[in-house]
């Protein structure tokens, strides 16, 4: 996996699939490239976004086009409270990092654990699987919302 996806690393790794480099697949990647770290994007974000800046890209573009570079391995696919997936750039390996989320505000922090990844690797490499990504996702009630909820009786 490239330490940074470019264009053209885009474009090649397309038409070494049989696929080409689409304007709308540019500005899609360009997108995630320039996403502050921690921040993730779903599908209607994105278009969101790309409507704000006119660039034209149906929400059906959108959603092809998330699924194909998150197959590719470009985008990473999270599974977030809101019970809809968000994308993220991939990092290379050994940038692995994971999610606590609080359940009630959709409050997102990213946390790295070295542990994690070592239980996933091993784990697929005694199974005879080859590791793509390894990530866990905690769900929690953070400290403010804690404040917030009214005590259980």
């Amino acid at each position: 996996m490239p330490s940074s996806y470019t264009a053209a690393s885009l474009k090649a790794e397309l038409n070494e699939r049989g696929w080409r480099m689409t304007p709308q697949r540019e500005v899609i990647l360009h997108v995630f490239q320039n996403l502050p770290e921690g921040n993730h994007l779903s599908a209607e974000d994105l278009y969101e976004l790309l409507e704000s800046q006119n660039a034209g890209i149906s929400l059906s573009t959108i959603y092809r086009t998330l699924k194909l570079m998150s197959r590719m391995g470009i985008l990473r696919e999270l599974e977030l409270a809101e019970g809809h997936k968000h994308y993220e750039i991939n990092q290379p390996s050994p940038y692995h990092h994971h999610h606590l989320i609080c359940v009630r505000c959709g409050k997102t922090i990213e946390f790295k654990s070295d542990s994690v990844l070592k239980v996933g690797a091993k784990v697929a490499e005694k199974e005879g699987f080859h590791l793509l990504d390894c990530q866990m996702t905690v769900h929690a009630v953070c400290p403010t919302c804690q404040r917030s909820l009214n005590p259980l009786v």
